[in-house]
């Protein structure tokens, strides 16, 4: 563990595209969402079939956080869908939510042709590019996304739109009002975990335990969806190999791999708890800590912070957010470019 400060000079230091600041702005994203999303007079519908969100990587994160933020308050099923097209069971009774920050995500586009070919009422969250005329030309509503953003910080903007969408069409009840308390929680929250803020802040000490590590990131109910956000936040911001994993499945796999974890190299854990979890799980995340303890390199338990489901989930959000920031400015990385993604990008669309 390094004790290099992690103050606001320190990170602005390395963190030059200042992209931590689009991490602190994510309570005036969620409020800012919630007026596009007026703006944007989705008219009211039933969807028997439930909401699909169609999305790759930051845009389809969105639409996991919404169902895990429902929880049993949804009536319908809402899935993510990160691939080429959509479910075959697809119908007009079905409302598709195709997420694509760029507007030009091949994935995305081909999912909003195969929704329309199916007859399914789409809606658009996008800045624009192809995604944004497609949906014009065919009369398919648009929830305008502020641009200037990388599209992995646009996170609190797809949340919201995807609890609007599922709102609209009757998936599940309306959380505009706690949307509202939630982001005034995570204003707090931003104080307390800033670059401003005290150096033994939760994501500060995160981030050092974890640096020189290979975290494995462990979520369980309200928390697995968050696991991967912290998994691929790593991936982006930190430049760093992470894998994330649910409970309790990976007691049923993943806790025997531990066994020869110390001689292939330096493994960190952290299991993100919350107050709501299933006992039993929560008696495996300490029993599961304690059985892989002398492999890791090092182990947290992380809890959320907040009164409803929403304010929880979004405590971790900003908490998994800080923390891969922080480790990027310990090792020295800018955050912001992924060049890897944008050469994968050249290379697809050059062959």
């Amino acid at each position: 563990m390094t004790d290099q400060a992690l103050t606001r000079e320190a990170v602005d230091t390395v963190d030059v595209s200042k992209h931590v600041d689009d991490i602190l702005g994510l309570p005036e994203h969620l409020r800012d969402a919630l007026w596009r999303v007026e703006s944007a007079k989705l008219e009211r519908h039933d969807a028997p079939g439930g909401l699909i969100v169609a999305g790759m990587g930051g845009s389809a994160i969105g639409g996991a956080l919404a169902r895990a933020a429902l929880g049993d308050r949804a009536s319908r099923p809402l899935i993510v869908m990160r691939d080429y097209g959509v479910p075959s069971w697809t119908t007009p009774d079905t409302t598709v939510l195709c997420a694509s920050y760029s507007g030009n995500t091949e994935e995305t586009l081909a999912a909003f042709e195969a929704a329309g070919a199916l007859g399914a009422r789409r809606v658009v969250a996008t800045t624009g590019g192809k995604l944004a005329a497609a949906a014009r030309e065919e009369d398919v509503p648009v929830v305008p996304l502020p641009g200037a953003f990388q599209p992995r910080a646009a996170v609190g903007y797809m949340l919201v739109i995807a609890l609007e969408v599922a709102a609209a069409c009757g998936v599940a009840e309306s959380l505009h009002s706690e949307i509202d308390v939630a982001a005034a929680h995570t204003e707090e929250l931003v104080a307390e975990w800033g670059p401003e803020g005290a150096e033994d802040a939760l994501p500060k000490q995160l981030a050092r335990g974890l640096l020189g590590t290979i975290p494995q990131i462990a979520g369980a109910g309200l928390t697995a969806p968050i696991a991967y956000r912290w998994k691929t936040q790593l991936n982006e911001n930190a430049k760093i190999p992470a894998h994330s994993s649910q409970l309790p499945e990976l007691d049923h796999n993943e806790v025997a791999g531990w066994t020869g974890a110390a001689e292939l190299g330096r493994f960190s854990t952290v299991f993100l708890d919350d107050s709501d979890l299933h006992p039993r799980i929560r008696q495996r995340i300490e029993l599961t800590r304690g059985l892989i303890g002398a492999s890791a390199a090092a182990s947290f338990r992380v809890e959320t912070r907040g009164e409803t489901r929403l304010e929880r989930l979004l405590s971790l959000l900003l908490a998994g957010d800080l923390v891969s920031v922080y480790l990027a400015v310990l090792r020295g990385v800018d955050p912001t470019p992924v060049d890897a993604i944008e050469r994968l990008k050249g290379a697809l669309i050059g062959g």
